[in-house]
């Protein structure tokens, strides 16, 4: 029963954000040992910022409450499918297990499709819609060469 009462927590987010016009329709509620750790609804109209997705701000406020950059042992409950960025954040942060309710093609069918981005993924940076062009720069590379000799640094 946990399961539903934290889906029905995001989802109650989703409308909450919805509705205060924070943002577009979405919740997220990252959960560590049955217990809510952080919540996130989306923000991107209220703070000018396109990366202010529910899940993306629950994920970092379940850092700053943990102290730590990995949330292994976490499971995030989200209202809807998480889109490219979100899915990204949610592998970069270790979560253990996603769970959602709409699916992507339900927030495409209401103005949020991921489609074309998904596209762009498959495509060589120099023929996406938005070019992207190696330059070459020598010290790029030292820079990681160093990193990589660096034996103190912290990995995640």
């Amino acid at each position: 029963m946990e399961i539903e009462k934290m889906m029905k927590l995001a989802v109650a987010l989703s409308r909450e954000g919805m509705q205060g016009k924070k943002g577009g329709p979405f919740g997220a509620v990252v959960v560590k040992d049955g217990k809510v750790v952080s919540e996130g609804l989306n923000e991107v109209t209220s703070t000018n910022d396109p990366t202010a997705h529910a899940e993306v701000v629950a994920i970092r406020n379940a850092c700053k409450a943990l102290g730590t950059f990995s949330l292994e042992g976490c499971q995030i409950y989200c209202s809807c499918e998480p889109c490219p960025m979100c899915l990204s954040a949610i592998y970069w942060a270790r979560i253990d297990k996603i769970y959602f309710a709409n699916t992507k093609h339900d927030a495409a069918s209401i103005g949020f499709d991921d489609a074309f981005i998904y596209k762009e993924f498959e495509k060589k940076p120099e023929n996406r819609s938005i070019p992207s062009i190696k330059i070459e720069e020598p010290e790029a590379k030292k820079v990681f060469d160093d990193w990589h000799a660096d034996n103190e640094k912290t990995r995640y």
